[in-house]
């Protein structure tokens, strides 16, 4: 962590050319506590914005007479962070920064980060997210030393850190073809279907139920029903060699 090496005359954060602003948050609230070597430069709380880069965290004090007009945090030397949402007061990120070499500063203190206009939770995601990603580190620029590889300690994460994306391998093409996308292959013709004036086989011994389904009046109007003929009466023949009745 250094103190005071990245801010211009005008209050501009200043940033690595190598590096980028992937975040910031305005109206935010620094302070310190537990500092382990004392200084003028902790006391008090600080106003200002906060800037996320891939390697580091920088906050800007909005008054550039304060003794602490900039501090920035290297994600590989912050610790034990975490957001907090309490009841009846603003959210805010806490942890503990360690002085790296040269930082103006020695030891280590636990700081606290209050977001009074909101933005707490959002920033203190995309900070975890930054540090599980910062595996290599940045070329060392006039605004305090460089971060080395690794990752900020001991973090209170909201969800798992995201892991290494493979890109899909396509098969090799032909020759001449698009070596990115596999060749494409045209989709076989569709097929034809039965030909007209088809019908279905009648099961043998089913040919007195294929006729009575011919003949069955189907109403259009009434798909529920349908009407079949009725079968004939037997023909009436009157009984042979019966004997005449006598009457008694």
């Amino acid at each position: 962590m250094a103190m005071n090496r990245n801010h211009s005359q005008q209050g501009g954060a200043l940033i690595d050319n190598s590096e980028s602003v992937l975040r910031d948050c305005k109206n935010v609230e620094l302070s310190f506590s537990d500092v382990t070597h004392k200084s003028d430069a902790f006391k008090g709380t600080k106003k200002g914005s906060v800037y996320l880069t891939p390697y580091r965290m920088v906050f800007v004090s909005s008054n550039m007479k304060e003794r602490l007009c900039s501090f920035m945090f290297p994600y590989y030397l912050m610790k034990n962070c975490s957001i907090e949402q309490p009841v009846f007061a603003a959210n805010y990120i806490q942890g503990i920064i360690k002085a790296e070499p040269g930082g103006g500063w020695e030891g280590q203190a636990s700081f606290k980060l209050t977001f009074p206009s909101g933005g707490a939770i959002e920033l203190g995601q995309h900070l975890f997210k930054l540090a599980s990603n910062a595996s290599r580190a940045p070329a060392q620029n006039g605004g305090g030393g460089c971060a080395p590889a690794g990752y900020m300690n001991g973090y209170a994460s909201p969800y798992a850190p995201q892991p290494t994306y493979n890109p899909y391998a396509y098969p090799a093409a032909a020759p001449g073809m698009n070596a990115t996308a596999p060749p494409y292959m045209a989709p076989p013709p569709p097929y034809p279907g039965p030909p007209q004036n088809w019908s279905a086989p009648v099961a043998p011994g089913n040919t007195k139920a294929a006729e009575a389904a011919g003949s069955a009046y189907y109403n259009p109007t009434n798909p529920h029903n349908v009407y079949m003929p009725m079968d004939q009466p037997p023909p009436y023949y009157p009984p042979q060699n019966q004997p005449d009745k006598k009457n008694n």
